[in-house]
């Protein structure tokens, strides 16, 4: 089949990695030069430990994608990091231990740590906790050279052509027409529009079950040693539904966020980058219109908590950033998937799980549209 995808982003990039891998041609548009939306704007974190139940298989499934995908194309920077949720409360400790006692710990790869055996596996936190929730199952990848790596390996297939600065303009049946006037026809559109939701979304598939969210995130200077895991802190079991439970209860009854963290919806997650530096973050605004500006505050609380997980002053920070997602209002759902018309499929809102998700998503639609 000749496929039109439209959006670079993971979603794009992924449907299109999985339809020459079927066999294929697959001619893909990007209106900006590269990606620049939520794809290359987060942690490259392939995130088990926190996901639903309903999620879980589906997790599952695209980190053994992405491991496979590591293998081919080395220069996504897949690398089976695992991660450690670094607990300060005794109430924090009692969420991970229900966590870990439940029948699908051993999936996850839980398993609570003393600080002794946190610092054995992770040498760089030297800091104050009581204890860490180590998931075996967490891994990464670069989020900003993944795209651009996956590209050119496609593109060595010689099934797909990549059209940067080009923006679809319309859709007729199965024939895309761009920006130039130029038309793109095909067998089959793949419309993966990221968080525009206006305009040609809105045109082929309505007011979708979706909302846009913004996060803030930054990135320091080299840390001067290996961060051996992802790191997260115990705000971050408020927002990832795996967590829920009695345990979870009884620390939102007695623990409130502090201000700052709970005004931003914030949770520490944290990776080191192969050149060193760490990525820091993240917040969550849901209310739109969204700023255009950073605030401070965040950042001086994020950096504030890593530097006493590691015991050590932060190296600098030298970038911040802002971002907006889609996700799908549906929490049963892992993504807004819907037929706009015969022949063309519209796939977005993953949400914050977007880089975690990206692979399964793309080989569930094509096994939905029996690609």
């Amino acid at each position: 089949m000749r496929v039109t995808i439209i959006g670079g982003g993971i979603l794009g990039t992924a449907h299109a990695l999985e339809a020459v891998r079927r066999g294929h041609h697959v001619t893909h548009l990007e209106r900006e030069a590269e990606a620049r939306g939520a794809t290359v704007r987060n942690f490259g974190l392939v995130w088990v430990s926190g996901r639903a139940e309903h999620e879980l298989a589906a997790t599952l499934r695209s980190r053994e994608l992405w491991e496979r995908i590591g293998e081919q194309i080395p220069g996504v920077g897949f690398r089976p990091t695992g991660s450690l949720t670094l607990l300060r409360t005794p109430l924090e400790v009692a969420v991970a231990e229900q966590a870990a006692g439940r029948s699908d710990a051993g999936d996850r790869g839980f398993d609570v740590l003393d600080p002794d055996a946190v610092r054995a596996l992770n040498p760089a936190l030297r800091g104050t906790f009581l204890a860490g929730l180590h998931c075996a199952r967490d891994a990464a990848v670069e989020s900003r050279q993944a795209m651009p790596a996956i590209r050119q390996f496609l593109s060595s297939s010689g099934e797909y052509d990549f059209h940067p600065g080009t923006e679809a303009r319309s859709v007729d049946g199965t024939s895309v027409r761009d920006d130039r006037g130029q038309r793109h026809d095909g067998d089959l559109v793949l419309v993966c529009p990221g968080a525009a939701h206006g305009g040609l979304t809105r045109e082929i598939g309505g007011d979708l079950p979706v909302r846009r969210v913004r996060l803030q995130m930054m990135q320091t200077d080299p840390l001067g040693e290996p961060l051996t895991t992802a790191v997260a802190d115990g705000d971050s079991f408020r927002y990832y539904p795996g967590f829920a439970g009695t345990a979870l209860d009884a620390l939102r009854a007695a623990e409130s966020q502090e201000p700052v963290a709970a005004e931003g919806r914030m949770q520490l997650l944290c990776v080191q980058r192969l050149h060193g530096g760490l990525t820091i973050g993240d917040t969550h605004e849901y209310d739109e219109p969204f700023a255009f500006d950073v605030d401070d505050a965040p950042y001086d609380y994020l950096a504030a908590r890593v530097e006493q997980f590691l015991g050590r002053p932060l190296p600098a920070i030298r970038r911040r950033w802002a971002g907006v997602y889609s996700q799908c209002v549906d929490p049963g759902q892992l993504v807004c998937r819907t037929k706009a018309a015969d022949g063309v499929w519209l796939v977005t809102g993953p949400g914050g799980r977007g880089m975690t998700l990206g692979p399964a998503i793309a080989e569930q639609t094509a096994d939905l549209i029996e690609l």
